[in-house]
């Protein structure tokens, strides 16, 4: 399968038109339907749905679907293994690719970025928001350099540092709300309310043990990805979100306010890599750096 080919498919998957895709590559419409033909011999399967006669619009099939992911993931990484490559000898830079959740934690990736900032200018971020599956996922596939996630590490797999840094648990809601006027949220205290909890939960959520209760018992109106999303969900009345402290301000004229768990419900973030994995030299001096501010964090 060659990678001509494939920037072929994927300009067919944009334009979703074999004749506008073959405009775009300056190439004749014969030549990239057989070109297009050919691919789909290869993998053995139906690629493209051609449209009726007065139409020409294509529609990829689930395995064309399949393979636009995954050949947009393949062009990514040649990408960075170009950039990476014509990067000088000498030179220090090139792009740095970090898979994160919503946490203050995070102060300390931007943190270890204004380090090396003046020192090395041409080293650039690239943030990719998700939770720990999405995080190792993109890890296990090369697509980002190292991620922070919640959770026990398999360290037959990755590396980790501990980020020296407590993230609390408590409860998002309207300052109107029936709960405000409490110091502290208990978990009888929500056991009857319309909850709004992460999309990342499942059997094994940390916060059942908490709750003394299973998931299903619990009443859960929402889920998010955002806690951003989440909390104005919470301002229009929905529910009370689940989330961790920091993310969302409530001082001033906001309309909502965050009480802390009791008992305290804290987690704790590493930041890990792939075993065996090779930096590229930006992404190296960002994992040194950012290894400089947990022990000095962790020495205060």
């Amino acid at each position: 399968m060659e990678l001509r080919v494939l920037q072929y498919f994927l300009a067919v998957a944009r334009e979703q038109s074999i004749s506008a895709a073959a405009k775009s590559l300056h190439l004749s419409q014969p030549a990239l339907s057989i070109q297009l033909k050919e691919l789909e011999r290869e993998v053995g399967k139906q690629l493209l749905l051609r449209g009726t006669k007065g139409s020409r619009k294509v529609i990829l099939t689930e395995e064309g679907m399949l393979l636009r992911k995954r050949a947009e993931e393949i062009m990514r990484l040649v990408q960075i293994t170009e950039k990476e490559l014509s990067v000088c000898e000498e030179a220090i830079a090139g792009d740095v690719y970090i898979g994160v959740g919503e946490s203050d934690s995070i102060r300390l990736f931007a943190q270890a970025a204004c380090k090396l900032r003046k020192k090395y200018p041409d080293i650039h971020y690239h943030i990719l928001s998700g939770n720990a599956a999405f995080v190792m996922e993109q890890l296990d596939r090369g697509l980002i350099d190292l991620g922070a996630v919640y959770g026990p590490i398999d360290t037959t797999i990755y590396h980790s540092i501990k980020i020296p840094i407590r993230d609390t648990w408590g409860v998002l809601m309207r300052k109107d709300s029936e709960l405000s006027q409490k110091e502290q949220i208990t978990p009888d205290d929500l056991w009857d309310k319309p909850l709004l909890v992460s999309a990342q939960k499942n059997g094994d959520w940390e916060m059942t043990k908490w709750f003394h209760r299973d998931i299903d018992q619990l009443n859960i109106v929402a889920t998010y990805n955002l806690v951003f999303n989440a909390s104005l969900m919470v301002e229009e009345g929905i529910g009370y979100a689940l989330c961790f402290d920091k993310l969302i301000n409530v001082s001033g004229d906001s309309n909502l306010c965050f009480r802390p768990l009791f008992p305290k419900r804290e987690s704790e973030a590493s930041v890990i890599w792939k075993r065996y994995q090779p930096f590229s030299k930006a992404a190296q001096k960002f994992m040194d750096a950012l290894e400089e501010c947990c022990t000095a964090l962790h020495n205060e």
